[in-house]
């Protein structure tokens, strides 16, 4: 989805990266829980931490800051999973996303969201909806739904396969 095809002013959820702030459309955002143990998968990708169980149902975490080519996320006091659903090829999928903080949501106007830039970002321009702006601080507005392959997705998919073939199995 571009700058232009945002026409109505819409809430995001707010998280930080290291020193950076991003936002999310809440209509992506399922949940935010606190930082809980995740089981690892062998052989996955680096920012592919493992799973969690959420209410029975197994959810890939990604470390969003492996993802943008940052250090690894260190868990802390603040450091949360966002639980987000993401959609490529016409299928979802549910992951979470290891932020190191969440911050609010808040509303931005589609006049306050500028295109992303062309060069300078950490971020590849494809990910990134637009740049928002508030209290002089730039918000970087993800397009959740361009961030992973569907290589990657497909990954995240066979990982919740593979757990609840796991499960059946040890009952």
């Amino acid at each position: 989805m571009s700058v232009a095809s945002i026409t109505e002013t819409g809430q995001y959820l707010t998280f930080r990266l290291d020193s950076e702030t991003y936002a999310l459309d809440i209509s992506k955002v399922r949940e935010v829980l606190d930082f809980t143990m995740i089981t690892k998968v062998p052989q996955t990708q680096d920012f592919m931490l493992g799973v969690i169980n959420l209410r029975g149902s197994v959810v890939p975490v990604i470390d969003m800051r492996l993802k943008f080519g940052m250090s690894r996320t260190e868990a802390t006091v603040n450091t949360c999973v966002i639980i987000v659903e993401i959609e490529i090829e016409g299928e979802t999928t549910v992951i979470g996303a290891l932020a190191d903080s969440v911050q609010e949501v808040l509303e931005l106007d589609p006049d306050h969201i500028e295109p992303p830039p062309r060069i300078g970002a950490r971020l590849k321009a494809q990910f990134i909806r637009g740049m928002g702006q508030r209290d002089g601080q730039f918000i970087i507005v993800l397009d959740i739904d361009k961030a992973f392959s569907a290589e990657e997705l497909a990954i995240a998919q066979d990982m919740d396969l593979e757990m609840d073939r796991l499960e059946q199995v040890a009952v």
